[in-house]
């Protein structure tokens, strides 16, 4: 992938608010409301930087790669 996500307003937004929220899996943030808002925002905005996400692969790719990405960085 060439588009840094990590620098993307709406990534940040979703680590910071998977930190408040106090839960300790990303994948289960990104279940509920709030993280999926967020998620939804960053696919759009990978859409806009030129990422295909339109079959369920590449989505399923990239999820997993934010999920990765927020246990690794986005944890106290």
């Amino acid at each position: 992938m060439d588009w840094e996500f990590t620098e993307d307003a709406a990534f940040l937004a979703l680590c910071d608010a998977f930190r408040e929220s106090g839960e300790s899996s990303a994948i289960e943030f990104l279940a509920n409301g709030e993280g999926a808002f967020h998620f939804h925002e960053l696919t759009q905005n990978a859409a806009g930087e030129g990422l295909d996400l339109s079959d369920a692969g590449s989505l399923d790719d990239f999820q997993q790669e934010v999920i990765d990405t927020m246990e690794a960085l986005c944890q106290d």
